[in-house]
C-alpha cells in the first residue's frame, strides 16, 4: 500500500486535509464517493489530488488514473499548479505524475491558433475532419502514396522557400505557435502525382506525421508510440506545453492528445468530457469506467451544468439546411425517374451514389421522401406559431422590432405534465411514430451521401435534426419540458415583415431532473470525491445528483465532511442584516423611491465606504444599474458596473478594478464575477449580497423544472430554485476571505437570511454562526467596530 504523505505536495498537511484524504482513499476502496464541502484555503485540490493519485499508484488498487471534472478555467489551472508542485516534491527515487489538461481542436490546431490556411474557430472542426479524411484516402490500401511522403514533400516545399528566401523573413517561411517553428509553411501542402492543373489534394501535414509515427496495423503496438515525447516522465502537460511538444516534431497535437487521453495518470477536463453524449461517444469514452477516480470540482454547479448538456434542441435554421440536405440527395434520384437532367447536366453518377448509400444502409427513397415532408412542415409550423405568438403579445412588433427580448413559447401547461402542442400537430397532421423515430437513422444516410459527394467532411443539419426528433419522440413528458425559444438577433437579409429579422427560434427539448443522468454517469467511475465550497444542504445534493441511489440501491458508500473557515477569525466579521426583502413586490421598480430601495441603498453605501476593494451582488443587471447609480452619488471612490457581455470585456473590467486604489464593483449574482474569481490578497476587502439570488419564476422553463423536482422530491421550489439560490450568494461572499492573511467584511443582506421565517434561507448557510443576525440600524457600528479593530 502506497504512503500517500509520499505524494502530497507540501511539508505538512492541515487536520482537515489528513480527515479528507483518507476518507476519500478508504470510501474509494469500496468504491464509494466522498462529497466534501470545503471552505476556501481548505486545500480541496490537494486533497482530491493525494487521494486520487494514490490509488492510481498503489499496486493492489485497479484504479488507472483520476479523471477531474470542472466547470470553472481558473481552478483547471490550480490543478495543473497543484500537480506540478506534487511532482517537484515526489521521492527521488518516484517517476514523475504524468497530467494531461484536455481542450478542444481550435485551441491546438496550428492553423486556426495563428490564423493560417484560411482556418478559423467558425470552420476548424469541419475543415480538420475533411484534411484528415484527404490525407487517411491518400494514404490508406487504396491510396496514392504514403503518409511518410505527404509529411516530406511538406517539409521539402518548406525547404525550398527557406533556400530560395522567397517568403521573406524566417517568421514568415515557417508556420510558429506556442513559441515554436513548425517544420511546415503557413499555407496547406497539396498533393498531385502527374493529374490535370487543379485536381491537387489538400492535406494536413501535421495530420501525416502523426499517421506515419502510428505502429503498423496488426502489430502489438499502441497510438501511444507516436507520441513524440515521453509522457512517462514529461509531468503535467498543459495545451501549451502539448502544442509546443507536437508542432516541434511536425505531428496533430490533437491527435497526440488523444493518444495520451487513455494512458494519463491525471486528466483534466470540463463536465461534458464526462457527460456530453457527443463528446464522450466520440472522445473521452475510454475513461468512462471502474477503473477511472473521478474528481468533481465546484460539484455546485453539477446539476446545472448536467442539466445543459443533456438538453436538446435544433434551430430553425438547422431545419431549413436539413430540408436542403434532404433535397439534394432526393433530387437526383427524382430527376432520372423523370427522366430529366438537373441544372442541364447528368445526374447519374450522383443517383447511383444514392442508390448504392441506400442499399448499403436500412432507410428507403420513400423513407427520404417522407423526412422531408416533415421537415418542412415542422418549419412551416414553427413559423406559424411565432408570428402567432408576438401578434398576440407584441402587437406591432413588425414596425418596431428593436424593442423585443428573448422570449419563451411553452409548448404545454409548465405546471402540468401532459403531451406537447407540437407533438399533437404532427400526428394530426399525419405523421406517425416511425416518422419521429427513423430521422434519426435518415440524417446519418444524408450525411454520408453529401459528404461521399462533395469528398469533404462537413458538420451536417440533417442528422442533428433527425437526433432531435428522436429524442422528442421518446422522452416522456414529465420530466422534460419542450419549448420554442426566441434569442434576439438581426438579420437585414431577411424581409421586414418576418420575425426572422429580430430572432432566432429554436426547438428546445430541456431535461428538468438530470439526476439519472448524473447518477447513472457517476455509476460507470469506480468511485471518487465530489467537492466545492457550497454544497450545503448536503441531503438535497445527494438526491438531485443521484448519489443517494447508489447508495440505496448498489450499496456503494457516500461519505460526507464538511470543512469550516480555519484562517484567524479575527481577519473577519460576517453580518446577516435583517432588511427588508428584496422582492418586487417590496422594492418596486428601479426608478421608485420606496422604503425597501432606501434601506438597501444606505446599507449598501455604508459597506461600500470602507477601505479598498468592495464587491456588490445583486439578484440582475438591472439592480446592479440602479444601485451603481446610487453608489455614484453618495461614494467618492469609483464605481465599476459590469454587464452581460463576452470574456473579453469581462477580464478587462475585472482588471481595472485589481488596479490602483479602492474601487466598488456591482455586477450580478448570476453573472461570472461572483465565482471562480480569484480576489486574494488585497484585492477585495469587502463583499455584500443583495436579496436571495432566486431565478425568474415566471419563465416557463422554471415553473416546468420546479413542477418535475416537486415530482421527483416533493419540495420543488426549495430544491429547484431556493438552494441553488443560496450557493450563488454564498460563492460570492466566499470571495473575500482566501487566505491565512485577508482580512474583510461579508454582508448578506436580506432578512431572510437573517430571521426565522416561512421563507428563511437561513437553514442553507453553514451552522458555524458566523453570519451574525443584525438590524439595518446596528450594520454601521458593526462595520465602524471591525475597522476601529484593526487599526
Amino acid at each position: 500500500m502506497t504512503d500517500w504523505r509520499s505524494i502530497f505536495g507540501h511539508r505538512q498537511p492541515y487536520d482537515e486535509q489528513v480527515d479528507g484524504i483518507e476518507t476519500t482513499i478508504d470510501t474509494a476502496r469500496d468504491g464509494g464517493y466522498t462529497v466534501v464541502e470545503g471552505a476556501c484555503g481548505t486545500g480541496k485540490t490537494m486533497i482530491a489530488l493525494t487521494a486520487g493519485i494514490n490509488l492510481v499508484r498503489d499496486p493492489d488498487s485497479d484504479y488507472e488514473r483520476v479523471f477531474v471534472l470542472t466547470s470553472v478555467k481558473q481552478q483547471l489551472r490550480q490543478f495543473e499548479a497543484d500537480l506540478e508542485t506534487i511532482n517537484e516534491n515526489l521521492p527521488p527515487d518516484w517517476n514523475p505524475i504524468s497530467g494531461l489538461t484536455l481542450v478542444g481542436k481550435a485551441d491546438v490546431c496550428p492553423y486556426n491558433r495563428e490564423g493560417a490556411a484560411g482556418i478559423d474557430d467558425g470552420n476548424v472542426y469541419d475543415r480538420c475532419e475533411t484534411l484528415r479524411d484527404r490525407t487517411r484516402d491518400l494514404t490508406g490500401e487504396a491510396g496514392e502514396t504514403t503518409a511518410q511522403n505527404l509529411a516530406a514533400r511538406a517539409r521539402s516545399q518548406q525547404i525550398g522557400l527557406a533556400d530560395s528566401g522567397s517568403q521573406g523573413g524566417t517568421s514568415s517561411r515557417f508556420l510558429e505557435t506556442a513559441g515554436e517553428p513548425t517544420p511546415y509553411a503557413p499555407a496547406l501542402p497539396e498533393y498531385g502525382e502527374g493529374g490535370p492543373v487543379g485536381a491537387e489534394t489538400e492535406y494536413c501535414p501535421f495530420y501525416a506525421q502523426y499517421l506515419e509515427d502510428l505502429p503498423e496495423e496488426g502489430s502489438d503496438g499502441d497510438a501511444v508510440e507516436a507520441v513524440p515525447y515521453d509522457f512517462t516522465e514529461a509531468g503535467m502537460i498543459t495545451p501549451e506545453d502539448l502544442v509546443a511538444r507536437s508542432v516541434a516534431h511536425g505531428t496533430c497535437p490533437h491527435s497526440v492528445m488523444g493518444a495520451v487521453l487513455g494512458h494519463a495518470e491525471v486528466v483534466l477536463g470540463n463536465y461534458y468530457h464526462a457527460f456530453d453524449p457527443r463528446t464522450t461517444g466520440s472522445f473521452t469514452g475510454a475513461l468512462l469506467d471502474d477503473s477511472t477516480f473521478v474528481v468533481c470540482d465546484e460539484a455546485h454547479m453539477l446539476e446545472p451544468r448536467v442539466r445543459d448538456l443533456v438538453s436538446d434542441g435544433i434551430s430553425d435554421t438547422f431545419l431549413r439546411d436539413a430540408e436542403t440536405e434532404l433535397s439534394r440527395v432526393i433530387q437526383p434520384i427524382t430527376f432520372e425517374r423523370e427522366g430529366r437532367n438537373a441544372q442541364g447536366g447528368s445526374k447519374t453518377a450522383d443517383a447511383d451514389l444514392v442508390r448504392a448509400e441506400l442499399n448499403d444502409s436500412d432507410v428507403t427513397f420513400e423513407e427520404l421522401n417522407r423526412t422531408l415532408e416533415f421537415v418542412r412542415d415542422l418549419r412551416s409550423e414553427l413559423d406559424q406559431r411565432v408570428t402567432a405568438y408576438l401578434d398576440r403579445n407584441h402587437r406591432g412588433w413588425e414596425s418596431d422590432p428593436h424593442d423585443l427580448h428573448d422570449e419563451e413559447i411553452p409548448l404545454r401547461d409548465p405546471a402540468v405534465p401532459a403531451e406537447d402542442e407540437l407533438t399533437e400537430w404532427a400526428r394530426d397532421a399525419g405523421y406517425g411514430d416511425a416518422d419521429w423515430v427513423r430521422a434519426d437513422s435518415v440524417g446519418a444516410v444524408v450525411e454520408r451521401i453529401l459528404n461521399e459527394a462533395e469528398d469533404e467532411d462537413r458538420t451536417r443539419a440533417a442528422p442533428a435534426v433527425g437526433r432531435v426528433l428522436g429524442e422528442w419522440y421518446r422522452c416522456n413528458h414529465t420530466d422534460y419540458f419542450r419549448e420554442i425559444e426566441l434569442e434576439r438577433t438581426w438579420d437585414d437579409t431577411e424581409p421586414a415583415d418576418s420575425w426572422r429579422r429580430a430572432y432566432t427560434a429554436r426547438l428546445a427539448l430541456h431535461n428538468c431532473v438530470p439526476s439519472d443522468a448524473i447518477g447513472d454517469r457517476l455509476a460507470a467511475f469506480g468511485g471518487g470525491i465530489l467537492m466545492s465550497a457550497t454544497l450545503e444542504p448536503m441531503e438535497a445534493f445527494t438526491e438531485v445528483t443521484g448519489l443517494d441511489y447508489l447508495e440505496r440501491e448498489e450499496d456503494r458508500p457516500v461519505v460526507e465532511r464538511r470543512y469550516g473557515l480555519h484562517f484567524p477569525a479575527e481577519n473577519r466579521e460576517s453580518f446577516a442584516v435583517a432588511a427588508p426583502k428584496f422582492t418586487y413586490d417590496n422594492r418596486g421598480r428601479a426608478g421608485e423611491t420606496t422604503p425597501t430601495r432606501t434601506h438597501y441603498a444606505d446599507a449598501i453605501s455604508k459597506v461600500g465606504q470602507l477601505p479598498g476593494n468592495v464587491l456588490v451582488g445583486m439578484p440582475s443587471y438591472a439592480e446592479a444599474e440602479w444601485i451603481a447609480g446610487v453608489l455614484e452619488e453618495r461614494l467618492s471612490k469609483p464605481v465599476l458596473v459590469d454587464a452581460a457581455s463576452d470574456d473579453e470585456t469581462t477580464q478587462s473590467l475585472k482588471n481595472e478594478f485589481f488596479d490602483g486604489g479602492g474601487k466598488v464593483l456591482v455586477t450580478s449574482l448570476r453573472g461570472t464575477l461572483t465565482e471562480g474569481v480569484d480576489y486574494s490578497g488585497d484585492r477585495l476587502s469587502a463583499a455584500v449580497v443583495c436579496g436571495v439570488p432566486i431565478v425568474n419564476t415566471s419563465s416557463p422553463r422554471t415553473k416546468a423544472v420546479r413542477r418535475a423536482y416537486d415530482d421527483a422530491f416533493e419540495d420543488g421550489f426549495t430544491y429547484a430554485l431556493t438552494i441553488p439560490a443560496v450557493r450563488k450568494a454564498r460563492q460570492a461572499i466566499g470571495r473575500v476571505i482566501r487566505s491565512p492573511e485577508d482580512v474583510g467584511v461579508r454582508v448578506l443582506l436580506d432578512e431572510r437570511y437573517a430571521r426565522d421565517s416561512w421563507d428563511s434561507v437561513r437553514p442553507y448557510l453553514p451552522d458555524d454562526g458566523e453570519f451574525q443576525p443584525v438590524s439595518p440600524d446596528m450594520l454601521g457600528m458593526g462595520l465602524e467596530r471591525f475597522r476601529d479593530r484593526l487599526e
